[in-house]
């Protein structure tokens, strides 16, 4: 059979993006369905050839994007970390700020000007953002410092073009700018093609794999009573339809699983819900795996992504709900053009997703469970063998450890292991031009998490490696102290994240110090290892439900020397105590006791550290045998 290298270019970007992929012949079923062996040998020696884009750091690219404006008329351009689905983790086409800038971030924004360019980015980059672009061409900015709406500002004069590609610019955040625009009398312009996309010449395609069903008994629902529910709502809204741009809630709503994206099993696609629960999914039907439509049922009808402007027009004159914080500029365009009238609201699916079922709960909690006893064995190995070892050794080790669970399915995201002052940087990412050695007297700090079918796991541990300063142990207990003023919070019912991220800071703000990241993010099922609305951060009203998912993760980070961060996973359940809620920790593995300045904790916080320990010993015993139980008895005994 002929080998269309164009059109197969995207399997060989999905395929190198995952590396962790469990079967090759997963996406080369889905690519060439009804090849033989031979044509599917052929085909791969074919893709070895296509060349990977290359997304190393090109200094020339922010001029040439420069000259690109000045053709454009335009005086700047805004590039976010961002594609259609608003979503964390991106396909490789849409890495646009990573490709312009060198910046290998999970968040990010760009201003381009003719003459200068600026990369904005939070707490957590402020250290990686500098290191990994060029001084020469951008300079590197915290995002509130100012914000980088006001740095522009300061920046246009009257009569200026601003441009934006508005298929990756969220609704509510293109009005922001173009009301601050107008202010000083500039105009914020969309682009029909992204200047970015004319420049870049080894742009990848979009992804293909393949999309399963996701089955009731890990969703705990199916999915024709997920869009009824949701249906309910909609029309409780006074809306015909809802309009579904992010991947999770698609993935979610349908019960379905793909891999376009990496360390997130996601399908690149739309869906429009109609208030009757009938969806409309706008996908690539050649991905399906045999038995989805039949999954599917008559409920769903299935129509070519490119099809999707279509699908939006088709609702001329009705009531259409979308997230103007999600839902982009682009989509709500086309909906008031073809004479739509739009119900602004959260996206339907966010809360009943967030809110986890009784059977994803048990899933979950069985996914820990065998995720801790890994752990377990990686952190005696990290003991025995790790002193000398580089970053990336210690990361591929814990990969091969987890991928023994036969329903492990890869990393929920690439894993941060920090040694010595790299564990500072608090979203580190260890590559071999970076990559330090474990060495004795100082801290390893390993942030990781593991997709499995059942559940979604994020776990942090900083660990000692031998004998460590008193001043690393003073810090290490605060940040333990608030990791323990967390996890044993009790709070009204209506209380929101912001509420109890100063728990977690009190030890830390006692001794004049913080972190710059927030506290917790929501965790999904098999799904996104960040995930909305509940967060425990300084910035977030969103009241905690049951059955929420939360990480407990503070940290701290001293630039040049160390950094650590404890992090277990959380449940948000219901407390014996009427009108209130507490935290159910569902994360099972040792703390570092050797790392502990135990005359720092209370009687309380010891006997609950105690505790925990005896739990996570009666809970990974069984799963262990000779050494690695008896490193794990050594860890979890007493203080």
């Amino acid at each position: 059979m002929p080998v269309d290298l164009k059109a197969l270019k995207p399997v060989l970007a999905r395929v190198r993006a995952t590396p962790a992929a469990k079967d090759p012949g997963d996406w080369m079923t889905a690519a060439c369905p009804g090849a033989s062996a031979a044509e599917r040998t052929a085909i791969a020696a074919a893709l070895a050839k296509v060349p990977e884009p290359s997304f190393a750091r090109d200094a020339a690219r922010i001029p040439a994007l420069q000259k690109r404006l000045k053709a454009l008329k335009l005086a700047a351009f805004l590039v976010p970390r961002a594609d259609e689905h608003q979503g964390e983790y991106i396909v490789a086409r849409a890495e646009r700020l990573r490709w312009l800038t060198g910046f290998t971030g999970s968040a990010g924004f760009v201003i381009v000007l003719q003459k200068e360019a600026a990369l904005f980015v939070d707490g957590r980059y402020t250290l990686q953002a500098p290191a990994e672009t060029d001084a020469s061409v951008i300079t590197c900015r915290h995002f509130k410092k100012p914000p980088a709406i006001e740095w522009l500002a300061e920046k246009v004069a009257k009569g200026d073009r601003v441009g934006f590609d508005p298929r990756v610019t969220p609704m509510r955040e293109a009005e922001r700018w173009r009301t601050a625009l107008a202010k000083v009398g500039a105009e914020l312009v969309a682009v029909d093609e992204n200047p970015v996309d004319s420049i870049w010449k080894d742009q990848p395609g979009d992804p293909f794999a393949a999309i399963h069903a996701y089955p009731v008994r890990f969703a705990g629902e199916a999915s024709a009573d997920k869009r009824a529910r949701i249906g309910a709502d909609i029309a409780a809204r006074g809306a015909a339809a809802a309009v579904l741009n992010q991947l999770d809630s698609i993935a979610w709503l349908l019960n379905v699983r793909g891999g376009d994206t990496p360390a997130t099993p996601l399908v690149q696609s739309f869906v429009i819900l109609a208030a009757d629960g009938h969806a409309t999914w706008f996908v690539d039907e050649a991905k399906f795996t045999g038995g989805l439509t039949a999954h599917l049922g008559n409920g769903v009808t299935v129509r070519p992504i490119g099809a999707f402007a279509e699908g939006l027009q088709d609702l001329a004159g009705k009531a259409v709900t979308i997230e103007p914080e999600t839902a982009t500029a682009w989509i709500a365009e086309t909906l008031k053009n073809a004479g739509a009238t739009l119900v602004e609201g959260q996206d339907p699916s966010v809360l009943p997703k967030a809110r986890k079922n009784k059977v994803e709960l048990a899933g979950t909690r069985k996914a820990h469970l065998r995720d801790g006893a890994a752990m377990a064995k990686f952190l005696r190995w990290i003991d025995t063998k790790a002193v000398g070892q580089g970053e990336l050794a210690v990361m591929a080790k814990l990969e091969e450890i987890r991928g023994a669970d036969p329903l492990h399915r890869g990393a929920s995201f690439t894993t941060i292991a920090g040694a010595g002052s790299n564990g500072a940087i608090v979203h580190y990412r260890s590559s071999p031009e970076t990559e330090k050695v474990v060495e004795k007297g100082t801290f390893l700090l390993i942030d990781s998490g593991a997709q499995y079918l059942d559940g979604t796991t994020d776990i942090t541990r900083t660990i000692a490696v031998g004998s460590v300063p008193k001043r690393l142990k003073e810090h290490y207990t605060r940040v333990l102290k608030g990791h323990i003023a967390v996890a044993t919070a009790r709070f009204p019912k209506g209380t929101g994240g912001i509420a109890i991220d100063g728990f977690a800071r009190r030890a830390l703000w006692q001794a004049g110090l913080d972190f710059d990241h927030g506290t917790g993010h929501g965790v999904g099922v098999y799904l996104g290892v960040h995930e909305g609305p509940g967060r425990i951060s300084p910035l977030s009203q969103v009241p905690l439900e049951p059955g929420m998912i939360l990480s407990n993760e503070p940290g701290y980070y001293e630039t040049g020397s160390h950094g650590i961060r404890l992090e277990n996973l959380v449940v948000v359940s219901e407390s014996a105590m009427p009108g209130f809620l507490e935290f159910e920790t569902i994360t099972f593995c040792p703390f570092d006791r050797r790392a502990i300045a135990v005359g720092l904790l209370t009687v309380e916080e010891r006997a609950w550290l105690d505790a925990y320990h005896a739990d996570v010993r009666r809970k990974l015993g069984p799963r262990l045998t000779g050494a690695d139980k008896a490193w794990l008895e050594r860890m979890t005994a007493p203080l």
